[in-house]
Parts: C-alpha cells; structure tokens; sequence
C-alpha cells in the first residue's frame, strides 16, 4: 500500500538521486525534503498529478538543511499559501535566514556554480517556521507524524516516523540505496557523511533508535523507499564502522592532509566495490566511480574533517 505517500525525483545531479516525498492524507498534503530551486516545478507538478492544490498543503517538513534536501524550501513555500516549515531546533535560524548556508558552500564551490546548481537561496517569514525538538508530533489532517532527532550525519538532522504506513522518512541518516545497484538480494546501502558534522558515534546511536521503531519501510532522499530494514542496519553499521578504521589508517600512514584525502578515497572505493560485488552486483570500479564518485568524495572529505575534529579534542 502507497498510504498516500508519492516519490518525486527532484531532478537534482540525475535521475534517481535526490527524493522528495508528498503524501496525502483527506485531501491535505505535506512534503517531505524539496531539493533544489531547480526542483520546485516537479513539486508543484506532484501535487497536482495527486489532485492537490498548492492551497492544500499544510507542510513542508525538512530532514535537515543541506542545500540537496532544502535549497528550495523558500521558494516552495513561496508558492504554498497555507504551508509551514517543520525544522530542527538547530537548523530554523537557516531558512529564516539563509545568508550562512551560502556563503559557507559558496566558499566551497564558489558563486557561479551556486547559482546554476542550486539557485538564489529565499528567506522564509520566522512565523511559518516551525521547531520540531525530539518527540514532537505533527498532524496531517489527523495523521500523526513523529519527529526523531538523529545525529551522526549532521546536528540538525530529524528523521519521521509515520505510524499509519509503519515507516521512516530518513534523508540521509540511513545512508544512501541507488537503485542501480538493486539485485536478487534486494537494496544495497552505504552510509554518507558529511564535510562538517560526521559523528560515528552518533550515527550508530541513530539508527538503532530507527530501528527500535520496527518500521516496515524507510524513505530515503538517495533514492526511494527501501524495506529489509534491519539487514540495510546491520550493513550500515558493519561500514559505519569500516570507514572509521580507513580513516584511522589514513592517518597513522602520514604525511599531508592531501595525501590522506586520496588513501581514504582508494579505501573507500575498495570498500564499497567489493561490498557490491559481494552483493551480487556486476559493475567495475569505473562503473561504480560513476555512480558513487561524488558520495565516495564527501565520504572522504567528512572523514577527514571528523578526524581533525577528533585530534582537537584531544589535545
């Protein structure tokens, strides 16, 4: 049974790589996670494929605030009059103002690429932003959604459990399934990092606590609804795991935090390539470079900021 939930590609990077979610419940609707600016037509496109008008929707809930889960949040809320944002506490202050999430990744990537990649960042009116601190529950026209705060791939991060489907909305705490890799043995999955906020600890603390719910499926923004739920945890957690033991050798391998980036890259590629072998999958590493280029390269990037971090506390 769908229980009113439909899956929108938003279109970001390509096909199958970044999800929305709309679900419908007596004729309201909410989104959960919007991509891009870029994807705000699919959105509208969704909710009126599902008999919505942009009047019908009461919110628009975010996992967190990477700019692939909501760069398009104002612009989204621009155009749904009724709607408000349901936020972590820690990532409000960012959709009523989001001046920092752009000059943070436009220092990264730098204006130009901003602009075409993911479009002029909208502020959103502070009285349509709403917090959602651990345990608070939502209501879609009766239907109650809870939200779970799950740290690990970054600070801000919520994931929802919809009793009624008996499911999670997850963004990126239960890692990444592209269904390119989909076998007879069902989903593959790996854990994504972040360049700033990876918290291993945190993470495996977090999918436990999904777990604990016994949901019959997750909803992940990369890519889509997968079930076998406690087999993709145990994968999550045995690489969660693996990661930080390549990271640790990485480090003790010396010299310049260059060179560690490009071992813990290789590493990580080992890693994931023989996983989806083992899973049945039959691509080469150029194959899997394809798909996996961009995630094996913030993996890295998170890894390393997450060792530095480490180091500091420690001294």
């Amino acid at each position: 049974m769908s229980h009113g939930i439909h899956t929108i590609d938003t279109g970001f990077v390509r096909p199958q790589f970044d999800a929305a979610y709309l679900m419908v419940e007596h004729g309201r609707g909410a989104f959960i996670d919007c991509g891009t600016n870029h994807g705000v037509p699919r959105m509208l496109n969704a909710l009126q494929d599902a008999g919505l008008a942009p009047a019908d929707v009461d919110w628009l809930i975010l996992t967190h605030v990477h700019l692939d889960h909501a760069g398009g949040a104002g612009e989204l809320m621009a155009r749904l009059p009724a709607a408000k944002v349901l936020v972590h506490p820690r990532g409000a202050r960012h959709m009523v103002d989001p001046s920092q999430l752009w000059a943070g990744a436009s220092a990264v990537y730098g204006e130009s690429v901003m602009e075409s990649t993911y479009g002029r960042l909208r502020p959103i009116p502070a009285d349509r932003v709403v917090e959602a601190p651990a345990g608070h529950v939502v209501e879609l026209a009766g239907r109650k959604l809870l939200c779970l705060d799950t740290p690990g791939h970054a600070r801000h991060h919520l994931c929802v459990y919809d009793e009624q489907a008996n499911a999670c909305f997850t963004g990126d705490t239960f890692g990444l399934s592209y269904r390119e890799f989909d076998t007879a043995k069902g989903p593959f999955v790996l854990p994504t990092t972040s360049p700033v906020q990876f918290d291993p600890d945190a993470l495996h603390a977090s999918l436990r606590r999904l777990v604990a719910l016994k949901p019959e499926a997750m909803y992940l923004t990369h890519y889509g609804r997968v079930t076998d739920v406690e087999r993709l945890a145990l994968d999550l957690h045995a690489q969660i795991d693996a990661m930080v033991a390549i990271a640790h050798a990485a480090q003790q391998d010396g010299g310049d935090a260059t060179q560690r980036h490009q071992r813990m890259r290789s590493a990580l590629s080992d890693l994931y390539g023989t996983r989806a072998r083992t899973h049945g999958w039959h691509g080469d590493r150029a194959a899997l470079l394809e798909i996996l280029g961009m995630d094996i390269e913030l993996n890295a990037q998170g890894l390393g900021v997450w060792l530095d971090s480490t180091q500091e506390r420690s001294r």
